[in-house]
């Protein structure tokens, strides 16, 4: 096993995840097999209890585990599914060896830093580093580790003895450090100093990066590349330029056209890995895809504006993947997407009084975007205005998409607005509510938080009679007009549910038909919520005429809502944004951000697999899109 260690210094937020996921890709279109774990430094278990604010998103994987945001670059970038081990915190490490400890594991020796918890690490690491994550369901060659935090952080300690260690078992040839840094640029000058301080920190502990990764604001200059490598004690070549780019798409090429790849096959001996003949070719088919894929993005110019409405948009980072998501619908609608992030409080009547220059603002980008998206969230601060929001919409035609609470909260508006129940609303925000049309589902644990919602990747039934739904058709597009592919290592899905095509997407499972008119169509999204729809409720709301069209294996529990005489009006219980690429966008995304672009129809027509990229491209370039299919970005 080959390992390549990811660490960061001078700032927190320097873009270690997309170096180790822009270098994975390269890999991987080098035709060799990659996996990738993140370490994150602090005491928690896992990201689950975090607040978006601080932390940014929570991403939730097939398996349930509530990880890093980075681990969704992962799965973008590499096209493979991780699992909660995937994810190693200070929490999961001491929680392990404690435990081992009350069983007597140790036999009785005094459990310290060195070598229990270090020891710990490096098992864990060389035990998850080997398990198959993509399709061939083989062990990887290379394991990217991402060491979260800054070199220099207390709680990094123990991790970087860990990786010291490690090195020296791993063996010559076979483990390669790559620190990321920061060269400010002054008065037009480019600083070294914290880069060379940086490097000096990490040698005091113990490691040697052997290539450095410099942020800039522009291209290094060649004085400051000597100067670096002079100090820091490494190769001119192995100084590698990461300048600020216009998309993080172009990332791997900057890195490619420096010679990283010819680097790392020098410094881990690659070219004695065997390599399978297959990927090596697709391989090279990704590397060709990607490069089409960055000039066709540098060349959008029609736009599509799209309001996020959501209770956390000071955080750059708490919506990461349904950014991605937009992004990825929009490129496939051959859109430039522009974004307006609106607070829903600002949309509330109160401030009016309190703050009217933010609540006329927030109404004008509201009324003034292509389509709204109301995404995820807990609690009730900002639901009114998102209630406003979700009304606006409904009357007056605009193309909406709800996430999770965002569907929760178009069940309310309904209800209040359409079927005379006044007085609706959900157990989060009053416990004593007089129609409670969304409920504390009964199997959740109500006094424990973490990790006891329901989590991971669960099945959605389209029900008979949704014919109608727009949704149901980009879904039955896939299913029927892409090759077949047996589901993705690590999908768990339920026993009885035999998987004969899967996509990354939205999987598709195909079962016997049912009907002469309508073949069942299920599909796996992954899940994160402790509040649902409550079924004493569906029958009126579908009278009235707000039509489940999806539901779970029980035929209970409320997935997918649909308006039939609307632009595009969907709402959804499970989080698709976790499954989409960029040439296999999410299906609710895709078809949201269609009906705002004004090209929904015509992406109804397109059939298979291009119906996800708009047959934007000629035939020869069709035919290197499909070494996209390796990744799934």
């Amino acid at each position: 096993m080959k390992y390549v260690l990811v660490s960061g210094g001078v700032i927190s937020g320097i873009g270690k995840g997309v170096i180790a996921s822009s270098t994975g890709l390269l890999l991987k279109t080098d035709g060799l097999k990659v996996s990738s774990i993140k370490i994150d430094p602090y005491l928690n278990l896992d990201a689950g209890t975090m607040s978006p604010m601080e932390h940014g998103e929570v991403f939730v994987l097939d398996d349930g585990g509530e990880v890093d945001l980075d681990l969704g670059n992962y799965e973008r970038y590499l096209n493979v599914t991780l699992t909660r081990e995937n994810n190693l915190t200070t929490g999961k490490v001491y929680q392990h060896v404690i435990s081992r400890e009350r069983r007597g594991d140790y036999l009785g020796k005094t459990v310290q830093l060195v070598p229990h918890v270090t020891d710990a690490i490096m098992d864990w690491i060389e035990r998850v580093a080997r398990i198959p994550v993509d399709d061939t369901n083989e062990s990887a060659d290379v394991c990217i580790i991402e060491l979260g935090g800054t070199v220099g952080d207390m709680e990094s300690g123990p991790f970087l003895e860990a990786m010291r260690q490690l090195r020296r078992r791993a063996g010559k040839d076979n483990f390669l450090q790559i620190h990321v840094s920061l060269i400010p640029v002054i008065n037009g000058e480019m600083k070294t100093k914290p880069t060379q301080a940086a490097i000096r920190e990490v040698r005091m502990l113990g490691l040697a990066p052997d290539l450095i990764a410099c942020r800039c604001a522009k291209a290094l200059e060649e004085n400051t590349i000597a100067k670096i490598a002079q100090y820091c004690d490494v190769e001119r070549s192995h100084v590698i330029s990461v300048t600020d780019v216009a998309s993080l798409y172009h990332v791997p090429l900057s890195l490619h056209s420096q010679n990283i790849l010819t680097h790392l096959h020098e410094l881990l001996r690659l070219d004695a890995v065997v390599k399978s003949k297959g990927l090596v070719q697709q391989g090279a088919k990704t590397l060709k895809a990607w490069k089409t894929l960055t000039q066709e993005q540098d060349h959008l110019h029609d736009r599509v504006t799209i309001a996020l409405l959501g209770k956390y948009t000071d955080h750059p980072d708490a919506y990461h993947s349904v950014v991605k998501s937009l992004e990825h619908s929009a490129m496939a609608c051959k859109r430039k997407l522009n974004l307006i992030l609106v607070s829903s409080e600002y949309l509330e009547a109160s401030c009016m009084v309190t703050a009217p220059a933010e609540y006329h603002k927030a109404w004008h980008s509201l009324h003034t975007a292509d389509g709204l998206l109301v995404p995820g969230g807990f609690g009730e601060r900002g639901t009114s205005g998102m209630l406003a929001a979700i009304k606006s919409c409904r009357e007056n035609n605009t193309p909406f998409l709800g996430i999770c609470l965002g569907m929760q909260l178009a069940v309310i508006e309904y209800a209040r607005n359409v079927c005379n129940l006044p007085n609706a609303s959900s157990e989060e925000f009053d416990k004593e509510t007089e129609d409670p049309v969304v409920i504390f589902m009964p199997e959740v644990d109500r006094t424990t938080m973490g990790a006891t919602m329901r989590l991971g990747l669960r099945p959605t039934h389209f029900q008979p009679g949704s014919d109608f739904s727009k949704l149901r058709k980009l879904y039955e597009k896939r299913a029927k007009g892409a090759p077949i592919a047996i589901g993705k290592p690590n999908g768990h899905l339920p026993n009885n549910i035999e998987t004969s095509e899967a996509t990354t997407s939205g999987r598709v499972v195909d079962q016997s038909t049912t009907s002469e008119n309508q073949p069942p169509l299920i599909v796996t999204e992954r899940h994160r919520h402790r509040y649902e729809v409550n079924p004493k409720y569906v029958a009126r709301l579908t009278q009235a005429g707000l039509h489940f069209v999806g539901k779970d294996d029980s035929g209970e529990r409320m997935e997918i809502l649909e308006l039939p005489d609307h632009k595009w009006f969907v709402g959804v219980q499970f989080h698709p944004e976790y499954l989409s690429r960029v040439l296999q966008p999410s299906k609710p995304y895709l078809g949201f951000v269609a009906a705002s672009a004004g090209v929904l129809s015509e992406v109804m027509r397109l059939k298979g697999r291009r119906a996800s990229s708009m047959n934007l491209l000629d035939d020869g370039e069709n035919a290197v899109m499909d070494g996209m299919d390796s990744i799934r970005i």
